[in-house]
């Protein structure tokens, strides 16, 4: 099976999550700051865990292949990404010791602690069925607000994260990522036990991300 196949099994759900109306309201600039500052702050407090599970990737490796199709992942995340993404927030307003001292949101904690269980109860490729919604679905997502009336990148105060996901640099990552899933996953029948085990962990993830989207309308923590 593929990453495709997958999708194809939550599809509704998937649309959901690429469309959702905080993406929406980012592509036409109508989504208010508070909730994208609080999206933020909530995302980079996701982001560590992220790390934390691609290093859970690296240990759950069986070979030193393996370890490096995931290492090149938690190395951007933890000496890059993590601190761009801090910039990025202190342009807008919000700063480290205040990120760092913010609660984690029902959402956040769900969906980070079931990645890390997907991981420790599963093997390399039952954390790779949880992991790939993230990277592949905000991959689609700059794609999708980048296609004709989708979104208006002039006078948006979003355009530079539409255009950070819709990049070159990001796409070859979550493409790369994506890659190697599905060779984790090209023998597996997705109608077999194993394959539906899969199915479940890439349809929860997709469920955590569309709460992800949700907790920053909402506001809530």
């Amino acid at each position: 099976m593929n990453h495709q196949q997958l999708i194809a099994g939550c599809q509704r759900e998937w649309d959901l999550y690429i469309k959702h109306p905080f993406v929406r309201q980012l592509g036409d600039a109508s989504l208010a700051k508070p909730c994208f500052q609080h999206y933020l702050q909530q995302d980079y407090l996701y982001l560590i865990h992220y790390a934390r599970a691609f290093a859970l990737a690296v240990f759950k490796s069986e070979n030193p292949a393996q370890m490096r199709a995931s290492l090149p992942s938690l190395s951007a995340l933890v000496t890059e990404e993590i601190t761009l993404h801090l910039d990025y927030c202190q342009a807008w307003g919000l700063d480290e010791a205040a990120i760092l001292a913010l609660p984690e949101g029902v959402a956040t904690i769900a969906y980070t602690r079931y990645l890390i269980d997907a991981g420790v109860q599963g093997d390399l490729t039952d954390l790779y069925a949880a992991l790939v919604p993230c990277a592949l679905g905000y991959a689609q997502i700059g794609e999708w607000l980048m296609q004709p009336n989708n979104a208006r990148l002039e006078d948006n105060p979003y355009s530079d994260w539409i255009a950070m996901y819709a990049g070159d640099e990001y796409q070859q990552s979550a493409n790369a990522t994506t890659a190697f899933f599905d060779e984790l996953i090209a023998d597996i029948d997705i109608n077999s036990p194993r394959g539906q085990r899969l199915q479940q962990h890439f349809s929860t993830a997709t469920r955590m991300e569309i709460a992800f989207w949700q907790q920053g309308l909402d506001l809530s923590a």
